[in-house]
């Protein structure tokens, strides 16, 4: 069976689904100025940051029944040009799948589904930092991170989501899309082996997708851009009924350095353990 990059779980309420294409991050509501001229264009609504709508309300919906909190919590995600990426709040979650067609939203399970929101965000982060832990300083480091394989290596006991190198600027989100309706190349060909071997792979497509695009400084202060990309997997629930959500997260293959690093992080690994290194280690 397919194994993503981690697997974290959550409670969800069975009457709460996780909606696809919801991105974890929704702006305040700012006023235009009155300088600025007006756009009827469906584009020019749209943050270029997140490509969600510009201004999204706090205000109870129509027929809303259930009051749902008005206020955001701040992510540990460093944004591109200063502070913290926060949170939509509950009422600004449900008015967001409200404008999406989600109409029959229960209203009870929105703060629960927040929660599992900003959770596999974090997650998600988390596996970003790991992956800018390792590389950031160039491929030669990011080796010698990789060859020890995912338990042996000194970066994975140190996973999580805040940045711990001094000398590197951290990592920084600078903007990214939710593409829930595009499958990547590597969930396309995870599809068509779960056709040829259903009981190895995953036979579930991703219930959702991000690109995120982060700003990668190297140790002489050269900052460039990096995309990666983010499937959202469904897993079986537990025995307790919790839900599990598995992420797969790796660079976009858009440069050979950053195909370079993927097959390191994966052949470090598949060496370490098909030689014995663990227990060459051991001994």
């Amino acid at each position: 069976m397919h194994k993503p990059s981690s697997s974290l779980k959550a409670r969800l309420p069975e009457a709460a689904s996780t909606p696809a294409g919801a991105c974890p991050y929704v702006p305040p509501d700012v006023p235009t100025p009155a300088s600025e001229p007006s756009k009827s264009s469906v584009f020019s609504k749209l943050n270029p940051l997140n490509n969600m709508p510009m201004h999204l309300s706090q205000k109870r919906a129509e027929g809303q029944t259930v009051a749902l909190p008005v206020e955001r919590e701040t992510s540990t995600i460093p944004k591109g040009d200063g502070g913290l990426w926060e949170y939509p709040s509950p009422q600004q979650m449900y008015n967001a799948m409200l404008r999406k067609g989600y109409t029959d939203t229960p209203q009870d399970a929105v703060e629960s589904m927040v929660a599992v929101h900003n959770f596999l965000n974090e997650g998600a982060w988390a596996e970003i930092v790991e992956w800018e832990r390792r590389f950031s300083r160039g491929l030669a480091h990011g080796w010698a991170q990789c060859r020890r394989g995912e338990e042996g290596s000194l970066a994975s006991a140190t996973l999580g989501p805040h940045w711990v190198d001094k000398e590197i600027e951290e990592p920084k989100l600078v903007r990214f899309t939710g593409r829930p309706g595009e499958l990547t190349p590597k969930a396309q060909m995870l599809q068509l082996l779960s056709r040829a071997y259903p009981k190895k792979f995953e036979s579930e497509p991703p219930f959702d997708r991000h690109d995120w695009y982060m700003k990668r400084c190297n140790k002489e202060g050269i900052c460039k851009e990096v995309r990666y990309v983010i499937d959202y997997y469904s897993g079986p629930p537990e025995p307790t009924g919790e839900p599990v959500f598995y992420l797969d997260v790796r660079p976009a293959v858009d440069t050979p350095s950053a195909a370079v690093e993927r097959l390191m992080r994966w052949g470090g690994d598949v060496w370490w353990r098909a030689s014995g290194g663990s227990v060459r280690e051991n001994k």
